[in-house]
């Protein structure tokens, strides 16, 4: 009996789920459809795209992915010498800014610019910090005339440097993730509204036209925790007793609030931001420790319909979304980061949430990242999808296939994408295996890989019809063994630091896919019948 048990559980380990056949005729009349996921991506903070780098890591997501906005901290940060105070009085310098909006224009990427954090000079005496770099979260209701005159000040020079037709495609966020008193705003919600009432003022005093918006709250809860002034962290214990976390009633922490406050004091909102990743980490009073879970793979879509419905019954039902966070979890020391999973999670997201919002923020492009400091390797769960030596993740390969799809669609399920370019008659489509085996939980906060290798694989069948005789098409496979240069580290014997040489070799694997070339017959349709492996994704583009 016991072997029995045995060989029914290895089995199961390489059941492969068996999907019907996918039948897709080319000419049929496609449904257009935005990139959002194109729209932007994260980066650490301001100083840090000042370094060459950087600088390189996103003239390559720019040109690879097609991100046009990039958003990051610590504009007004002291590290870029926003503001002097001599006898009294205040003085601004925009060259560290300059320096940064200039390159990354240049690059042609924009700034999607978070107004943050407090400068020496205008925040609360003793002010709390956040991170190494020590920026300061305490605000000082007696300077916010002070904030508002710098905001004004640096809005009207991006204008005279950039010229106003540019600096109307921006978007001034303020702030980012006020709701964590804990973290990065130490204040009221009363305290932030104000800051954003000074901000939004300032911004617009500029011109009315440019956007504005907030509240940039932290990823959604299922409890009362931010309800009141600060984070209420006795009593709220319902994602700890729940039986399943995924039955939840999860909600975005202040948005109802801030739009509330916005309609009462008149003032405008053009876009709503907030960070719906897929975890929370709520607090535990009987033990005085947090605790991080894991939601389903639906769980940022449930976030975005719950969002749109919001912003409808709001005043102000045209406000674009911008999801200006989101990973597979907010922690930059998380080893899925590094690994294949994540690549899988990003296109089916992505694909299911088409319609839905402007953008989806991937947090972020680049390791050169330094909230907790530096990475303590070259593979240490860093958000980026490229590392600090310049080596691309399987997450870089999922925004670079999601960039190659066209704008019309032509059919969607739960594991293809076929996709039209219109400009062209171009097909594209892309193929994912997220394992159904592991739906009721997002590949996050693990150690060790193992457990994701035991997905089930799944057989792809799918025609394409109505096609030219001798049309080709590229194929693009992301697996375990190809593109997942975690995996041919650990091969190599995970060499601390690589030598030159071996990071040359490095960054040459881990853009090398599997490449395929495929040609129609004669009977004009493009048949594809394979295996697809847990976690893998597969890009199919015609050529000609």
């Amino acid at each position: 009996m016991k072997k029995l048990v045995l060989l029914a559980f290895l089995l199961a380990q390489v059941t492969t789920t068996v999907a019907q056949n996918v039948v897709v005729n080319s000419k049929e009349k496609g449904e257009k459809f935005e990139h959002f996921w194109s729209k932007g991506v994260g980066a650490g903070r301001a100083n840090e795209g000042l370094r060459a780098g950087w600088l390189e890591q996103l003239e390559k997501v720019q040109q690879d992915c097609g991100f046009e906005f990039v958003r990051f901290h610590g504009i007004f940060h002291d590290d870029m010498f926003p503001i002097f105070e001599k006898d009294g009085k205040y003085s601004y310098n925009w060259q560290y800014i300059d320096e940064l909006f200039d390159r990354m224009l240049d690059l042609k990427v924009k700034p999607f610019v978070e107004l943050a954090f407090f400068p020496t000079p205008l925040a609360a005496k003793n002010s709390k910090t956040q991170f190494w770099w020590k920026a300061n979260i305490t605000p000082d209701e007696a300077k916010f005339g002070e904030w508002h005159n710098l905001v004004q000040a640096f809005t009207q020079h991006c204008v005279d440097r950039y010229g106003i037709d540019e600096v109307l495609t921006w978007y001034f966020e303020v702030w980012n993730e006020p709701n964590l008193h804990y973290g990065f705003f130490d204040g009221t919600k009363s305290q932030y509204f104000e800051l954003y009432k000074q901000s939004v003022l300032a911004v617009r005093s500029v011109d009315k036209r440019l956007k504005v918006g907030g509240p940039s709250s932290s990823n959604f809860v299922a409890d009362g925790r931010y309800d009141g002034e600060v984070e209420n962290r006795d009593g709220n214990l319902v994602t700890f007793t729940a039986e399943n976390i995924n039955k939840l009633q999860w909600k975005g922490s202040w948005i109802e609030d801030f739009l509330k406050y916005c309609e009462k004091e008149k003032l405008p909102v053009d876009f709503i931001s907030t960070h719906p990743y897929p975890t929370d980490y709520p607090f535990n009073p009987t033990t005085g420790k947090g605790k991080d879970f894991s939601r389903y793979v639906n769980s940022t879509k449930d976030d975005i319909e719950w969002l749109n419905k919001v912003i409808k019954k709001s005043a102000y039902p045209k406000a674009e979304i911008h999801l200006t966070e989101w990973n597979t979890s907010p922690n930059s020391r998380d080893a899925m980061h590094d690994f294949l999973p994540p690549a899988a999670y990003i296109a089916k997201v992505n694909l299911d949430c088409i319609g839905l919002a402007n953008s989806l923020m991937y947090w972020t492009f680049t390791d050169i990242f330094e909230e907790k400091g530096g990475g303590e390797s070259i593979f240490h769960g860093g958000f980026g999808m490229i590392n600090y030596q310049g080596v691309v993740k399987p997450s870089y390969h999922a925004y670079r296939m999601l960039h190659q799809l066209g704008d019309e669609k032509l059919f969607k399920n739960d594991y293809l994408f076929v996709s039209r370019k219109s400009a062209n008659g171009k097909v594209v489509a892309l193929a994912y295996n997220y394992p159904e085996d592991h739906y009721n939980a997002v590949p996050a906060s693990i150690k060790k890989i193992e457990k994701y290798e035991q997905g089930k694989t799944r057989q792809l069948k799918m025609e394409l019809t109505s096609l030219k005789p001798g049309t080709q098409f590229k194929l693009e496979t992301l697996d375990k063994e190809h593109g997942n240069i975690y995996n041919y580290w650990e091969q190599m014997g995970k060499p601390e630091p690589p030598t030159r040489e071996q990071i040359k070799v490095m960054k040459q694997m881990a853009e090398n896919l599997k490449t395929e070339i495929i040609t129609v017959g004669k009977d004009g349709t493009f048949t594809l019948n394979r295996e697809m492996s847990p976690w893998s994704m597969l890009l199919i583009e015609q050529v000609n």
